[in-house]
């Protein structure tokens, strides 16, 4: 039990940064619908570019498959958005993961954006998901805040060098990685059931 409550812990003493993390992720994929909206051609764009790269058929393919595609999304948003966007790029170069995800939160909100009535009937299930996959990635990028932090400034971690504050910020990644872990494997599972089963209820897809 005091293992699971560490996560919590670390959000509690950190919330100010937690809460600026939450504003930055939901801000930008607000910007990016909005900015869609004035300019519907950006999101034609974006849309463009997921059939282009073979993500529109991929994701048709696996339609058959609640729980494949479950997997797949779940692969995608651990590997791809958690890894490779916020996790990576700080490992290398403090805080530089606050900044992609930044951008991609936006281009998100682009792709979402309401710009017909089909998708903004397909935002209403959808939103969860947002909500839920959002919240896993600023705690990720939470975490990230404190790996930069203790790596550049190491006695304000209580460490004595800068490669033990390296060390314990990687400690706090680890402990917020398994809350927004929890939160990505609901999101995929909540996603996938959506999109196959409640979507078609609604008359979209």
């Amino acid at each position: 039990m005091r293992n699971l409550r560490r996560p919590f812990q670390v959000i509690r003493a950190n919330l100010r940064v937690y809460l600026v993390m939450n504003a930055i992720v939901y801000g930008m994929l607000l910007i990016g619908m909005g900015a869609a909206l004035i300019n519907p051609e950006l999101n034609t764009a974006q849309v463009a570019s997921l059939e282009e790269d073979g993500t529109a058929d991929l994701v048709t393919t696996l339609l058959g498959n609640v729980w494949l595609f479950t997997l797949t999304i779940l692969a995608n948003n651990v590997l791809r958005a958690g890894l490779l966007y916020i996790l990576l790029p700080s490992m290398v170069v403090p805080f530089s993961g606050i900044a992609v995800f930044a951008y991609q939160a936006f281009i998100v909100g682009v792709i979402l954006a309401p710009v017909d009535e089909g998708l903004g009937v397909a935002m209403i299930p959808h939103s969860v998901t947002v909500l839920i996959e959002l919240q896993a990635y600023a705690l990720l990028m939470l975490g990230v805040h404190l790996l930069g932090n203790a790596w550049l400034r190491p006695k304000t971690a209580g460490a004595r060098n800068r490669r033990q504050g390296y060390v314990h910020g990687l400690r706090q990644v680890g402990w917020l990685g398994l809350p927004a872990l929890a939160l990505l494997i609901i999101g995929a599972i909540y996603e996938a059931f959506s999109i196959i089963y409640l979507l078609p209820l609604l008359g979209v897809g």
